[in-house]
């Protein structure tokens, strides 16, 4: 269900700036364009996204540097984050899934891929059920 599924965008290039909110909002979703870095992580608390799609190379800070940032914030780490870079030199998609983006799409971007990529961050497929460690609790009476 995409109503009301809020994504904050993070990203230098104002062309690609206005490409990904229009996607976003021509598939139901509802888009916070952030062009500056520094100011990310307060939107991001302002804004509550469900999802965050981080440019990794900006002036000033570094998409990497804000996912670091988001992932150990208490209020933030809960949110998924997409990586968006043309930059994509052997070893990027690995720095970047250690620094806690959970997505990694490279640019100039696939429309379908970028959508897929966004849909299955916010909705993604339910996990199998693990047996359980402990016995389960019982109710309080």
């Amino acid at each position: 269900m995409r109503v009301g599924q809020k994504i904050l965008v993070v990203e230098d290039n104002e062309l690609n700036l206005r490409l990904f909110c229009d996607l976003l909002k021509a598939h139901g979703y509802e888009a916070e364009p952030v062009r500056d870095g520094r100011e990310a992580v307060g939107r991001a608390r302002d804004f509550a996204p469900d999802l965050v799609i981080m440019d990794i190379q900006m002036p000033y800070i570094t998409g990497l540097e804000l996912i670091e940032q988001m992932k150990t914030d208490l209020e933030l780490r809960g949110i998924p984050i997409m990586a968006v870079t043309a930059y994509a030199a052997k070893g990027d998609e690995e720095r970047i899934r250690e620094a806690g983006a959970e997505g990694y799409v490279s640019k100039p971007i696939s429309v379908v891929k970028f959508v897929e990529a966004v849909g299955t961050l916010l909705n993604p497929p339910p996990a199998p059920e693990a047996a359980p460690d402990m016995p389960a609790r019982r109710a309080a009476r």
